[in-house]
Formats: structure tokens, C-alpha cells, sequence
């Protein structure tokens, strides 16, 4: 059997990046990602709707978002699902979040003076590591330094 599990998403931050460590000092920074779809509804009316989606970032990446990402900011996310449950109060809670593979920064938010331009920054989770990257983007491994282009 076939299994894909593949999430490409472009959106907004709907706030600043959020940083913080594992107990073994890995980084780790949750991104809120506002994702807008517009659509005609039956009457021919157009309505738009949003998704907020969390994001999960580990590593170098992490440390790279969190230093120059910003609520407001363009990004495209490349990633895959995963759902988490946990015991909180006596009661399951549960939640599905994407865990960012790549994540790349576009222009800032409308009206900025950087809204032109676009920068990358490329890392692979610790899982994704080893398999390299597409020719012409840098790779940054857990403890490489980074030559971010801006």
C-alpha cells in the first residue's frame, strides 16, 4: 500500500514566532499560519475563509524563524501532518499540527518596504536530515552554519 503525507501551505503569521528548547537543548518554534481560500458560494456570492494552522520548526530552522520571521509575514511551508494527544485536567486532548520540512520566506506583510523581495532559508527536521537537498538550495544540518542571504 501507498501512503503520501504531504502538506504544501502559503499563508500569514497571525504572530511572532515562539522559541523555545527541549530538555536535551534542541530548538523547537511553533508558527500560527493564517491560510485564506476564496470561493463562490451556490448563490454566486464570493466569501473567503481562513485556516489557522500550527506549524512546528525544529533545529537551525527554528532559530532562523524565530530571528526573522514576524506576525504579518508572508511564508510557504513544506511539511507533513501529525497528530499529538495528551492528559491535561484528567481529560485527552488532541491536536493536528504540520512539522515544517522547509520553510521559506516570502515578502513581508502588504505595505512593508520588504514586500518585494523574497528570501530563503532551508533546514531539514533531524528525521530528514540525510537525504539531502534539491541542487541549488543550501542544506543546513543540526549544528552547520547558516549563510542566510540577507
Amino acid at each position: 500500500m501507498v501512503n503520501l503525507n504531504r502538506v504544501l501551505l502559503i499563508g500569514n503569521l497571525t504572530k511572532d514566532p515562539e522559541l523555545r528548547y527541549t530538555p536535551a537543548g534542541t530548538p523547537v518554534a511553533n508558527l500560527r499560519l493564517a491560510v485564506n481560500s476564496i470561493y463562490k458560494d451556490q448563490a454566486g456570492q464570493k466569501k473567503e475563509d481562513t485556516c489557522f494552522v500550527t506549524i512546528v520548526v525544529w533545529s537551525k530552522q527554528a532559530e532562523l524563524c524565530n530571528q526573522y520571521l514576524k506576525k504579518g509575514r508572508s511564508i510557504f511551508v513544506e511539511g507533513r501532518l501529525i497528530y499529538r494527544s495528551w492528559e491535561a485536567e484528567g481529560k485527552t486532548r488532541s491536536t493536528m499540527e504540520v512539522r515544517a520540512d522547509r520553510v521559506q520566506f516570502l515578502g513581508g506583510p502588504a505595505g512593508s518596504s520588504t514586500s518585494g523581495s523574497s528570501s530563503q532559508a532551508r533546514a531539514e527536521s533531524p528525521a530528514t536530515a540525510q537525504t539531502g537537498s534539491p541542487e541549488g538550495i543550501p542544506s543546513l544540518e543540526e549544528g552547520a552554519e547558516a549563510d542566510v542571504p540577507f
